[in-house]
This record gives structure tokens, C-alpha cells and sequence, in this order.
């Protein structure tokens, strides 16, 4: 998050206000979620969710900012060690299409696509907590496997993008125009198989 406000992310009642949150934000989306509403589905009083967050924006922020790093942590939990780069990029690949078919992602990039012209700031963070954090962490790891002369690859921050619209193949589309809104896993497992098989053609040793 680039706003400056500190914000203090301990105690009990920061997760209370950060799962109210959220419950809202999805249901209601930005402009209709009300601070008022916020504080009561997370049980606690408007004076001490404005101890936490001074404005709907900042807990908006906050609320995706974590939900991405959840992802991200989670996914590099689930690469073991030492694994070769396909078992590591298909992983990688189940995680980010089963993520960006959420009903939280989906909703996120709603709001934010919603809000761009008046708060062009949570778009932005969002990007920032989400597909560019993503970007980052995969471009490390095409870099550590480059080095490890286990693919070839000249411009890592490139293919890192290059792998993040491989994964949005066919389904992601579907999801943000409401065709379609329940994916199975023959349908993930699919677009997983063919974007790293596309993307190990390319940068595979």
C-alpha cells in the first residue's frame, strides 16, 4: 500500500474488522458498503474500526493486500524444494487460475474497475498487492532457474507476464463477462496443462 497512514495489523479485533470487511466489500461491493455495516459484521464499534483504518479506501486496500499475500505464501508452501521448473510452474499455474476465478478476485477487479476514475488508488493497489507482486515473485524464480540453467530466458520480468496471461487462457474471460460463474477442475487442469506446456516450448532447456 502507498498510502502513508500507519496502520497497526495486530490484536484480535484487526482480524474482526479485516473479515467484516471483507464479507462486505463482496457482498455490496465498494460504493454501497458502509462503514456502518462493516462494523457490525465484524463486531466491533465504528470508533475502534477508525482506530485501525481512517477511511473505507485504506481497509479496501488492506483487505486485498492480504488476501494476495495469503495466495502467494500459499503457493510457495505448496512448491517443494528443489523441484524441477514444470512441477514448479504448474503449481504456480493451479494456484493463479483457481485465485483469479474467485468470487473475491473477481469482485475485487470489479470494484476496481468500478472506482478507476474516482479512486484511481484502489485499483492500484490492488494491482500492486496482486499481479504485480505476483510478476516479482515468479520473475525470481525464473531467475534462480536461469542461473540454475534450467530454462533460458532473457528477459525474466517478460516471461513472468508472459506466464500470468497464459493462465487467464479461455476461463478468466468467461469469469468477467458472467458466462460463466463454476469452473471445474478438468477445466483449471486443462488451461494449466497447455500454459506451461506453451511456456516450457519456449524457455525449457
Amino acid at each position: 500500500m502507498s498510502d502513508t497512514t500507519t496502520i497497526v495489523r495486530t490484536g484480535r479485533k484487526f482480524e474482526q474488522v479485516l473479515a467484516g470487511a471483507r464479507e462486505v466489500f463482496m457482498a455490496d461491493g465498494f460504493e454501497v458498503a458502509s462503514v456502518d455495516e462493516i462494523a457490525r459484521v465484524a463486531g466491533v464499534s465504528k470508533a475502534t474500526l477508525y482506530s485501525y483504518f481512517p477511511d473505507k479506501r485504506q481497509l479496501f486496500m488492506e483487505v486485498a493486500n492480504t488476501e494476495c499475500t495469503l495466495m502467494a505464501d500459499r503457493t510457495l508452501e505448496l512448491v517443494g524444494e528443489g523441484q524441477p521448473p514444470r512441477e514448479v510452474l504448474t503449481v504456480a499455474a493451479a494456484q493463479l487460475i483457481r485465485f483469479l476465478l474467485s468470487d473475491f478476485a473477481q469482485q475485487c477487479f470489479r470494484i476496481c474497475v468500478a472506482e478507476r476514475d474516482r479512486f484511481p488508488e484502489l485499483g492500484r493497489a490492488f494491482y500492486a498487492a496482486g499481479p504485480d507482486m505476483g510478476r516479482r515473485r515468479l520473475a525470481e524464480y525464473l531467475s534462480t532457474a536461469v542461473e540454475n540453467r534450467e530454462l533460458a530466458i532473457e528477459n525474466v520480468d517478460m516471461a513472468a507476464e508472459q506466464f500470468s496471461e497464459l493462465c487467464k487462457v479461455k476461463l478468466w474471460a468467461r469469469a468477467v463477462f458472467g458466462i460463466q460463474d463454476k469452473f471445474g477442475d478438468d477445466e483449471i487442469d486443462e488451461v494449466v496443462h497447455y500454459a506451461v506446456d506453451m511456456f516450457m516450448a519456449r524457455y525449457g532447456v
